[in-house]
């Protein structure tokens, strides 16, 4: 299993950026995926989430209304989609997988990327 996570830059407070992850390895149609990230002297925390079939989707409170979460089966692809972004926002964000349907909980995620900065300046 391996998950390559891109898309993070240098963006202004307000601006958008879409992240990317593309698994390969897996049939990633069977997996959930979840996006999380981690502030520089911080602990990781979770972002969002979304079910094998991307009907079901979660978002953190800090996220909620700004980042949207989807996915593409057919191109092995899962994304987030960062609006209206905040200082606070800046940190490495990850892509990881579950091999449960649907899941919140980070330790029920087994396969992770290598993360992707995002760095917001105001």
């Amino acid at each position: 299993v391996q998950l390559q996570a891109s898309g993070g830059g240098l963006v202004q407070a307000g601006g958008s950026l879409r992240l990317s992850c593309v698994g390969s390895g897996f049939t990633l149609d069977y997996h959930a995926f979840g996006w999380f990230r981690q502030a520089p002297g911080k602990e990781r925390e979770w972002v969002s989430c979304i079910n094998m079939n991307g009907d079901e989707t979660a978002y953190s409170n800090s996220v909620k209304g700004r980042f949207t979460v989807s996915r593409d089966n057919a191109k092995s692809t899962v994304y987030l989609q960062m609006n209206s972004l905040k200082p606070e926002d800046t940190a490495v964000y990850y892509c990881a997988t579950s091999r449960r349907s649907f899941t919140t909980t980070s330790a029920e995620y087994d396969s992770w990327g290598q993360g992707t900065l995002v760095t917001v300046s105001s």
